[in-house]
């Protein structure tokens, strides 16, 4: 974002400098820094941080078998696709086994994002031998967002109490072959 701005300081300095100079004449190189200063104001524009989507923590290792307990990632891109189409943004968990589940091999954020299609930024896997929930579930706790799971958690209410209130875990799966989620509370958070 700094780059941009400082584009647009530096052609509009030189175009100052050149019209303090040279007078307000046309030259080349004023030409060079006024459309330099528009470029750079275009950028500004379009690397404009916009309004932050919420986040919705998804539990990508139990959503993965949601249709027919099959193991997909297909199914975790319906429901990751399905949180953006209601302009939220999915931060997806999996244990360490997910790639070994749907692909044969280990999968990091990185392919898992590609199959996804977000950002491998808001994809996360456990470490080996750790599982995902309670770092999922931190997650959702630091984040003060809900978790997108059929799991109960009921081992972690302890140290999270927050998923035994209401509209904190967001079920789902598929019915007639069709996606479901608890759209109420999904549209509560």
């Amino acid at each position: 974002m700094r780059l941009p701005f400082l584009m647009l300081f530096a052609s509009l300095f030189f175009a100052g400098a050149l019209a303090v100079v040279d007078g307000p004449v046309l030259s080349l190189p004023m030409l060079i820094a006024v459309l330099s200063a528009l470029a750079a104001t275009c950028l500004v524009v379009v690397t404009a941080p916009g309004k932050a989507r919420p986040l919705i923590v998804v539990d990508g290792s139990n959503v993965m078998f949601w249709e027919e307990d099959v193991p997909s990632l297909d199914t975790v891109k319906a429901v990751v696709d399905d949180i953006r189409g209601q302009g939220a943004m999915p931060v997806v968990w999996f244990d360490a086994n997910v790639g070994y589940r749907v692909d044969d091999r280990y999968m990091g954020p990185a392919a898992l994002s590609r199959r996804l299609g977000i950002p491998a930024k808001y994809v996360f896997v456990a470490p080996k031998g750790t599982p995902a929930d309670p770092l999922l579930l931190r997650d959702a706790t630091r984040l003060k967002v809900p978790v997108v799971t059929n799991d109960r958690f009921r081992d972690w209410a302890g140290d999270y109490p927050e998923v035994t209130e209401p509209g904190h875990l967001i079920r789902g799966g598929y019915r007639e072959g069709a996606l479901w989620l608890d759209d109420e509370a999904l549209g509560a958070k």
